[in-house]
């Protein structure tokens, strides 16, 4: 008897997440993450027609505005 295994957005080998993976992970809407998306604001990338976001992006883009508030 086999099981499979399907990744999920807690898996930590995942390289690139879809927009929505990326919206769980940071507690925000779809819409949301894509404005931020194209605000430059989260970092992403073009796999052919796909939009993917890099795995470290969502925790990078935390600690950008937690240093943006530390500074204010």
């Amino acid at each position: 008897m086999s099981t499979a295994v399907t990744p999920t957005e807690d898996d930590p080998t995942l390289v690139l997440l879809t927009v929505e993976e990326a919206a769980r992970r940071l507690r925000i809407g779809r819409t949301m993450c894509f404005a931020l998306i194209r605000t430059g604001e989260l970092e992403s990338i073009d796999v052919g027609r796909l939009r993917r976001v890099p795995a470290g992006a969502p925790a990078e883009y935390v600690a950008r505005r937690r240093a943006a508030r530390r500074a204010a």
